[in-house]
């Protein structure tokens, strides 16, 4: 469910818990007052009852405060699982700085929101798993950061935008000695400077 649908349930909700309180002339007024609600009015009250059938989620009355007539509560998409801008890591396969296609998507939308943002920047973290050298997975880590960079690049994101680090096996994401374990470690990891 958006955050938006989410904002308006809850608001909905708090009508509605209002509205109970009243008296009968409170009601009575309500009615004529609904009576007087316009087409598009009325399409958006059927709207909001429609969303408030649903779970409320996690809106709090922090994240409503100070929204004006006509403003729209706007959904983290670095938060939003349906959003591509929330998968922030790029797996690589062993001993490769080949990006699969599956991640090319994945970078491709990051890409836009920078060539769409300039003033964002992000710092791309090469890792590798625990196999090699340190001074080999250092560099491995280099040429996987570079590759998603050099993808940015190709998008139109500025290398102004764009900062490379390597840690190679030095911050593994999974700790063990395993397929299972490796393949999380074998990875970019796309930090936005917030």
């Amino acid at each position: 469910m958006s955050t938006i649908a989410k904002g308006l349930a809850v608001l909905l909700s708090a009508a509605v818990l209002w509205g109970c309180s009243g008296t009968k002339e409170a009601e009575t007024g309500a009615e004529e007052t609904a009576a007087a609600t316009t087409g598009a009015e009325q399409a958006s009250s059927d709207a909001a009852a429609t969303m408030a059938a649903q779970p409320a989620g996690d809106i709090n009355a922090a994240e409503i405060q100070g929204l004006g007539a006509g403003q729209m509560i706007e959904a983290d998409p670095f938060n939003d699982p349906n959003n591509l801008l929330s998968t922030t890591t790029v797996y690589f396969d062993y001993d490769q700085s080949t990006i699969k296609s599956d991640a090319r998507t994945v970078i491709d939308a990051h890409a836009r929101y920078l060539s769409e943002n300039p003033n964002v920047r992000v710092t791309l973290e090469g890792h590798c798993d625990e196999r090699g050298t340190r001074e080999y997975n250092l560099g491995l880590g280099e040429r996987r950061a570079k590759a998603v960079q050099q993808l940015m690049s190709l998008s139109g994101v500025s290398n102004n935008q764009l900062e490379m680090v390597s840690y190679g096996e030095e911050k593994p994401a999974a700790y063990g000695h395993d397929d299972s374990a490796w393949s999380k470690n074998r990875r970019v990891e796309i930090i936005y400077s917030r």
